[in-house]
């Protein structure tokens, strides 16, 4: 068998293999006998050189990488130990070839030189194997991938000469080298074997200590390649939902403590390069382009290139990896090929069939995984972008000037972060495709080239002809889905106004306008969510019939050009192959290119935020503080006093270095503390905000509590100082913040103490308790250097110094005595504020704050428990703080807890608790079949069954296209090629074209449907929303509501259906791939059982774990905007206490944990995507196979047709999965919005059987007969048994003590809430059986807070547009509007902003007053605004009330008692009962409760 190998024949092989058929080496030894082999020249050079080839190439790098990479090293192991030993072991064996060779040489038998060649390179191969085992061992490296696929190659290599050996076994001459040959054999099978075991980690590093580490890093090869280690996760998440404690830590090299100040660094060395331009430059500049030189710009330091430094060459192993599989991904069209031309020979062995089915699934699976290994690499490098990203603007944020600060909104900022560092993200994943898709369209057409030449220039051409098609679609697409978000913000907008002013909307029975207001806006939605569908429809139908119009122009092009071409199945479908690689890259470049586009626009914002560049400043600023000249001795108090914008806190800001200083110096001695006006509270427990990271002290923090006179409020905060105080302290009142932020000072024990009014928020008694506690001479800052802003007179006789300010101007400056004697403006300023005002300032004072609060409280509140927290709070301030030394005052304070909330805290309690444990409604698990119905049913069950069945008819088009290509082919076997060349060509391009238009037709039916189930579920939800009862919006967040509204119909509209449309796709195209098979090769249908098994299970795994990572991810994510924006508003409090360094770590920690939650999301995917193309992988091989056994029944057609459909199913069905999870997830957006259409709703607005005659209610009499009610189910009575008559035109004043009831009262009226017993009649009806709007229209309310809508002034007043323009001035006119409005130039059309911000609150009430009068109802509802408005103003409306009203009957709730004392009666309401009600002069002579309430107001 051995014949010496020479030379010559040497070069005639390895010149052989290069051709890619490298099988035909001597075909008939090879290819065409049953029993095959290669020579034994090549069994002796190439299969033996080509691992060593690969070991010589890859060593150098992965040398240099190891001595980069350390990871400390492993002890000796016994693994280690035999590995060593065994390729010791091959060394010798080689070399014992060699020598031998050697010792033959000397007996004079001449050896071909190979004989000497392989030995030797083999032999020094296995040392440099061997080196490299002990060389990872001590860099760490527990699992080798270099040496791994060494061993397979050298396995496989080693395989045919194992078998030709053993195949002619008859007589061995060359005993030696045969037994050598099997010791080699085997030891090389050994060692492949052992290297795919783990070492143990290494001793001295970082990665042993963490508790939960991710197993990413102690994985082998084999498990990174395949992702097995993330299987665990897979299936504990199966088990049970996720939790955050399942979360493996983040990978030391993904966190932001390496990859951040990576990145920064790399800034840093961009930005010097930019600043130092060379001088020669500079001096050419000067010679040569004395003209052009203003125009030079110096070079900006650019942030993508820092980007390119940090993560390029992590990015650039990824990119390898996409070059080979694009490589790899061509091999398979030439597999096919051969397969298709093996079954056309009838004597072909069949080896070579089985042979090229098993290397066509070995390609499949090294494309699969080295694509998912790419995109391993660049999602981790997106996440690192994202963190460095993140984190570089967060520490620019803390650094940023004050300027730069006003040039870009927080919003803008916010919004950099966390929109455009995900599109970083999502770029990098494509980034390779600018390289790549170029690469694969030049392959692509150069296989094409070779099989159909000149002809696939028709198909190309027709190709790129698409690409401005598609391009046009996504142009307009994404002006459309501008237009559609700018709809969804105003409904929005609008929505949010409309539930916070629900129960103003109930009380004027105007429902009906907004609503109409709403569908409006949801109707332009919807059209241009109309056009955007239809445009999708059409680039579907691009993108399906793309590939099918190219394969049919080309084909016909190449048919009819010349008489001799002729269609067969090798060209048809190799074409076929390689037309469906092409798709992709044509239709991915032009989206990177858009995107890239897109991003590059961002970079410019980001470079900008990062340098933080003066040209953002605006020049034309003034200069705040003129010429200055101040010194604080040590330990003096210097107060700083001046009118309202004269620079006071300017000056603290200055101190700080806060301001941009022009000229002169600041220096403080030692470090400082700062109290700003507007207290920052962080989102953290009370404690937490006072330490603020400074070490507990109980004694210290203590009395710091005391001083601050924080005691009291700890006792009714629900959990002390452990409370979590909301964003921007929203649970604290405006005092409550104050002081906190003043014992945050106090605590931290400071040398300079900067207090920009402190006082101002607090009220009187406890601005004094801390002047005397903490700032004045007695405090406990006595000693410390305090510098205090105020605007408390009463305070400045204690002071050491006084400092005037004037127009940024020091105007002088001196001791309280000196500067009463100087008479200057100092004395002004005292004179101005007369003591009178002082009195009157402190009372407004105490009673606003709170009252202010309590009017927001119901708006701002996400967490009903907080939200009672406040109440209870509000409270108990009410009864903590009477002074009882003034009587005067005390009154005015218990009437300030009177103010609102008029159910007793007991009742208001349980629902808030009972409704919080409802709130934990969040879906975990599988989604049931109903909500799927319910979304069938919306967009209309008999369109959704046309919808399937259009499908189906498309697959069937399309299936039935290619069937007949593969008949068509068939011909060129039968030679009865011509005469039907245009019949095969005719129905080929029918059935193609009739699938375009099924798809665009079901595409279409998709669309209408979307739109009408989107138009129905939201139209529910509204009606819904509209009919809900009153106590719905007060137990439940508004923010949960506005939820259902904007994100989850959001889902519906857009994300729903494009899901729906790909998982109709994907099931349809698997379908047809198995339809195609079985209809080929009957005998598949067995293999599917199984595959289909498997399928389910890891799509079950995987859809349970990845929707709840999903889940966790989101969690995580809102957190690292609130703290951004949260640092942001305190940027000045942070840096004055020197706390930069532990925010950002606290940035850095919420980022970490977000991204662990993300990474595992990433892995899902590859971990699905590996296992799901192992399948599709089979299906491969087992229609191959099958196509080789019954190739003598199949025609050539048919084999390339299953094979063909075969390899683009690992697409679909990864794809499918993908889609099943996103379906999931979406569809729970349904769930969700039904939840709330199926709420209880309220009366209907109109009986008709029972309407009240239009001009009822004549005369206004009211009769409550044994009237009871509650505000819930389960609640308490508010009112009980309420028996009284009020003749029409009577003026009733309701007063009572808090929690009375007095509310309660009219809200009964109105029918808000309804009776539990007994009824009210207005005028012989009962209003209990009338329709809600023909009750509330007939009556009007003038409510305690003044609610407007964003609109004109004319729809505030009239929306329903009922009454003429005189009659809305005459109203105008008498609500003392007239002069207002009329000096406005839109007058009537005056856009009030959201909520009326843009008018004062006194204005507002009186557009509610203005209202009233417009409606002139019989019956009049008075609940009195207190703190809102002035005195002046509310005399304006008593006096109008008073003229205007003088024949209805007028409900009053009453807080001042001096305005009712003129009523006709006075009812006394005591716990929901009648306790007096007679004329107010009877009720003062009864000496009761009337008597003493008025009494407290000193009115008796």
């Amino acid at each position: 068998k051995e014949t010496p190998c020479s030379t010559g024949q040497l070069k005639y092989y390895i010149l052989n293999i290069k051709m890619y058929n490298n099988l035909n080496i001597d075909s008939n030894l090879t290819k065409h006998t049953n029993l095959p082999d290669l020579p034994a020249c090549f069994q002796l050079s190439v299969l033996p050189w080509t691992p060593c080839i690969y070991l010589w190439l890859a060593s150098p790098f992965y040398i240099l990488y190891l001595k980069r990479n350390n990871r400390g090293y492993i002890m000796m192991s016994i693994l280690n130990r035999i590995k060593t030993v065994l390729g010791l072991i091959l060394w010798i064996v080689c070399w014992t070839d060699l020598f031998s060779s050697f010792h033959e040489m000397s007996q004079n038998q001449s050896k071909p030189p190979i004989y000497f060649i392989t030995p030797l390179i083999v032999g020094m191969t296995m040392l440099l194997a061997t080196f490299l085992i002990q060389y990872e061992r001590l860099k760490g490296v527990q699992s080798s991938g270099v040496l791994f696929i060494f061993w397979t190659i050298s396995v496989l290599c080693a395989i045919v000469p194992f078998r030709s050996k053993i195949v002619y076994q008859n007589g061995v001459e060359d005993k030696l080298r045969f037994t050598t040959f099997y010791i080699y054999f085997g030891l090389t099978l050994i060692q492949l074997i052992l290297s795919c075991f783990n070492e143990k980690p290494p001793l001295f590093s970082s990665v042993v200590t963490d508790p939960n580490a991710c197993p990413e890093i102690t994985a082998g090869f084999l498990s990174k390649m395949t992702f097995w280690w993330f299987t665990s996760m897979a299936i504990k998440g199966y088990k049970s939902p996720l939790e955050n404690k399942d979360l493996w830590s983040l990978n030391k090299q993904d966190s932001s403590e390496l990859v951040v100040p990576n990145l920064l660094n790399e800034w840093e060395v961009e930005k010097s390069k930019a600043q130092s331009v060379s001088p020669e430059e500079e001096k050419e500049e000067e010679e040569e382009e004395v003209l052009l030189s203003k125009r030079r710009e110096v070079r900006q330091p650019s942030f993508l290139r820092a980007l390119l430094r940090a993560f390029g060459p992590y990015f650039l192993i990824g990119s390898a990896f996409k070059l080979l599989q694009d490589l790899i991904t061509f091999v398979n069209p030439q597999l096919l090929r051969l397969l298709i031309d093996f079954t056309k020979q009838p004597n072909a062995p069949l080896w070579w069939g089985y042979s090229l089915a098993f290397l066509m699934f070995g390609t499949s699976l090294l494309q699969t995984l080295i694509l998912h290994q790419h995109f391993q690499y660049c999602f981790v490098t997106g996440m690192r972008l994202r963190s460095g990203i993140i984190g570089a603007i967060y520490r620019k944020a803390l650094a940023i000037t004050n300027e730069a600060k006003r040039s870009s909104t927080v919003g803008e900022v916010v919004n950099l972060m966390s929109v455009d560092a995900q599109r970083f993200m999502d770029l990098t994943t494509f980034l390779n495709m600018l390289w790549s898709a170029p690469l694969q369209i030049i392959l692509a057409l150069f296989f094409l080239w070779q099989n159909l030449g000149p002809s696939v220039l028709a198909g190309v051409a027709l190709m790129v002809l698409l690409i401005p098609f598609n391009a046009f679609i996504a142009m307009k697409t994404r002006t459309y889905q501008v237009e559609q978000m700018k709809h969804k913000d105003d409904r929005i907008k609008l929505m949010n106004e409309i539930l916070n002013g629900i129960k103003v909307l109930k009380l004027y029975a105007w429902e009906v306008s907004f609503k109409e207001k709403i569908l409006q806006i949801r109707q332009k939605e919807l059209t241009v969510l109309r056009k955007t569908a239809y445009l999708s429809a059409l680039s579907t139908m691009a993108w399906t019939s793309a590939p099918f119009m190219v394969a049919l122009t080309t084909f016909a092009v190449y048919v009819t050009v010349d008489e001799e071409n002729v269609l067969d199945a090798e060209k048809a479908f190799v074409s076929l192959s390689l037309f469906n690689i092409l798709r992709f890259p044509l239709n991915m470049l032009p989206q990177v290119i858009s995107s890239i586009v897109q991003v590059s626009l961002r970079f410019l914002n980001i470079t900008q935020i990062l340098q933080g560049k003066s040209s953002f400043r605006d020049t034309s600023q003034t200069l705040l503080i003129t010429v200055i000249n101040v010194m604080v001795p040590q330990g003096s108090l210097l107060a700083v006093v001046g009118h309202v914008g004269c620079g006071k806190t300017s000056l603290v800001s200055a101190l700080l270095g806060e301001m941009e200083k022009q000229e002169g110096q600041i220096s403080i001695r030692g470090s400082v503390a700062y109290v700003p006006q507007q207290a920052w509270i962080q989102n953290a427990t009370l404690r937490d905000n006072i330490l603020f990271g400074r070490p507990y002290v109980e004694q210290r923090y203590r009395c710091v509590l005391e001083a601050c006179a924080l005691t009291p409020d700890l006792e009714v905060l629900p959990g002390g100082d452990q409370t979590e105080i909301g964003e921007k302290g929203i649970n604290l009142s405006g005092g409550q913040r104050q002081r906190v932020s003043l014992a945050r000072a106090l605590y931290s024990e400071a040398d300079v103490y900067l207090l920009d009014d402190p006082l101002s928020a607090v009220d009187a008694h406890v601005a004094k308790h801390i002047f005397d506690k903490v700032i004045g001479p007695e405090g406990a800052l006595k000693g410390k250097t305090r510098i205090l802003v105020t605007h408390g007179i009463s305070f400045l006789p204690q002071v050491d110094n006084i400092l005037v300010m004037v127009d940024g101007r020091v105007s002088e400056m001196g001791s309280y005595q000196d500067l009463l004697k100087q008479n200057g403006a100092f004395a002004e300023f005292l004179r101005n504020y007369s003591l009178e005002d002082i009195i009157e300032d402190d009372e407004e004072e105490e009673e606003f704050p709170e009252d202010a609060l309590s009017n927001h409280t119901d708006m701002v509140d996400n967490e009903p428990v907080v939200n009672e927290a406040r109440r209870q709070f509000m409270r108990q301030i009410s009864i903590m703080s009477n002074d009882l030394e003034n009587p005067k005052k005390m009154s005015r304070r218990r009437r300030c807890s009177e103010r609102k909330h008029p159910e007793s805290p007991t009742e208001k309690k349980e629902p808030k608790l009972e409704k919080l444990i409802q709130a934990e409604t969040a879906e975990t698990g599988r989604v049931k079949f109903k909500v799927y119905w319910d979304y069938a049913k919306a967009v209309g069950p008999f369109l959704s069954l046309f919808i399937c069945f259009l499908y189906g008819c498309q697959s069937a088009a399309s299936i039935g296209a290619n069937f007949w290509l593969s008949e068509w082919t068939n011909d060129a076997q039968h030679n009865r090629t011509q005469d039907q060349v245009s019949m095969r060509v005719g129905v080929y391009a029918a059935l193609g074209i009739s699938q375009g238009v099924l798809v665009m037709f079901s595409s279409f039916t998709l669309a209408l449907g979307k739109i009408q189930a989107a138009r129905k579920l939201h139209q529910t939800l509204l009606d819904n929303k509209f009919h809900t009862p009153q106590s719905f919006f007060d137990t439940t967040p508004i923010g949960r509501i506005i939820n259902r509204f904007s994100k989850d119909i959001y889902v519906i509209d857009e994300v729903l259906p494009s899901t729906i449309l790909m998982f109709l796709g994907t099931f349809f195209a698997s379908l047809s791939t198995m339809i195609v098979i079985i209809c080929s090769t009957p005998i598949f249908a067995l293999v599917i059982g199984p595959l289909a098994l498997i399928y389910f299970f890891v799509q079950r795994f995987y859809v349970a774990t990845s929707r709840q990572l999903k889940r966790l991810e989101s969690v995580s994510r809102s957190p690292i905007y609130s703290h951004f924006s949260e640092t942001i508003t305190g940027t000045s409090v942070i840096r004055a206490y020197g706390r930069n360094a532990a925010f950002v770590l606290m940035s850095d920690m919420k980022v970490d944990e977000n991204q662990k939650s993300y990474y595992p999301g990433i892995v899902s995917n590859r971990w699905l995507g590996v296992r799901i193309e192992l399948i599709g992988n089979c299906i491969v091989l087992f229609a191959a196979l099958l196509a080789v056994i019954g190739k003598d029944k199949l025609s050539p057609g048919l084999v390339g047709l299953s094979v063909s459909y075969a390899l683009q199913v690992t697409m679909s069905l990864n794809w499918m999965v993908r889609m099943t999870s996103d379906l999931e997830s979406n569809i729970v957006a349904v769930e969700r919005v039904k939840e709330y259409s199926e709420t209880q709703t309220e009366a209907p607005w109109i009986v008709t059987d029972k309407q009240p005659p239009p001009d009822w209610p004549p005369k206004g009499n009211v009769e409550f007969a044994d009237y009871s009610v509650r505000y819930r189910e389960g609640l308490d009575l508010v009112l009980r048994n309420i028996s009284l008559k009020v003749e029409g035109g009577e003026k009733i004043g309701i007063v009572g003590r808090t929690g009375a009831g007095k509310s309660s009262m009219t809200l009964c009226l109105f029918r808000l809430l309804e009776a539990a017993d007994g009824e009210i009649v207005i005028d012989e009806v009962k209003i209990s059986e009338i329709g809600l709007h023909d009750l509330r229209s007939k009556l009007t309310i003038i409510p305690q807070e003044p609610v407007l809508f964003s609109g004109t002034l004319r729809m505030n007043l009239d929306p329903f547009e009922k009454y003429s323009d005189e009659e809305v001035w005459k109203a105008l006119e008498l609500s003392h509007l007239k002069r207002f409005v009329s000096n406005q130039t839109s007058k009537l059309d005056l856009e009030c902003s959201e909520g009326g911000e843009n008018l004062s609150v006194g204005q507002r009430q009186l557009v509610c007053l203005a209202r009233a009068l417009l409606r002139k109802t019989r019956i009049l509802v008075l609940d009195e605004a207190t703190a809102a408005v002035d005195l002046e103003t509310d005399d304006l409306i008593q006096s109008t009330i008073r003229t205007q009203f003088e024949d209805c009957t007028v409900f009053t709730i009453a807080h001042r008692l001096n305005t009712i004392m003129d009523y006709t009666r006075v009812l006394v309401l005591d716990k929901g009962q009648i306790a007096e009600f007679d004329t107010p002069t009877n009720l003062m002579a009864q000496k009761g409760i009337f008597y003493g309430m008025a009494k407290d107001a000193g009115l008796a």
